[in-house]
């Protein structure tokens, strides 16, 4: 039994000793490696790691979401980049606290309404444009709608700007969601 493309054997099995059903056919091989690749890349990193945010919360905005533009940290503090992620959202949709904290700011910044919730790990969430509907120092629990979206320009269509800060360092802020689970599907579902 050997891999697609490269003839490197899939499973190591000493001499001698018979496959039990025969070989794998190079559908369900392939198969396989894309479930462990994406159980591998969905795995959560350990806590603390570099760049992990945290324990995952609640969504900012209900499933599913739509990233319209990913998070492009810059590689220097005031170099270009995109420190947050761009969201799919109409105007008037409701936007959720990720977890329970404290709103550390609720007002305008440049003419736009931004938010920006402290989670109890010393995360700082934000989101913009926004109207908040909670006021500055108002605890806040994790799913409870603050803010209702606005009309801005960030994005072509409209759209939430969601970021993330460890103190003065950005960080993606779709790290805070909870990761899937990765499950095995038969084949042919109609037959057992």
């Amino acid at each position: 039994m050997t891999s697609l493309s490269t003839g490197i054997p899939l499973v190591h099995r000493p001499s001698g000793v018979p496959s039990r059903g025969g070989t794998l056919s190079a559908m369900t091989a392939l198969l396989l490696t894309l479930l462990l690749t994406l159980s591998l890349a969905a795995a959560p990193a350990p806590p603390g790691a570099p760049g992990t945010a945290g324990p995952p919360g609640a969504r900012p905005l209900p499933a599913p979401l739509t990233v319209l533009r990913w998070w492009d940290p810059p590689p220097t503090p005031y170099a270009a980049g995109h420190r947050g992620v761009d969201l799919a959202a109409p105007v008037g949709a409701e936007l959720r606290a990720v977890g329970p904290g404290r709103v550390h700011y609720a007002g305008l910044v440049a003419g736009r309404g931004v938010l920006s919730l402290t989670l109890p790990n010393g995360l700082r969430t934000t989101y913009e444009p926004v109207r908040p509907l909670v006021a500055e120092g108002a605890e806040v629990t994790t799913g409870q709608v603050v803010a209702l979206l606005t009309d801005g320009t960030h994005c072509p269509r409209s759209c939430l700007h969601w970021g993330l800060l460890r103190a003065e360092t950005y960080l993606n802020p779709l790290s805070l969601l909870p990761h899937p689970t990765p499950r095995l599907l038969p084949l042919n579902p109609g037959r057992r």
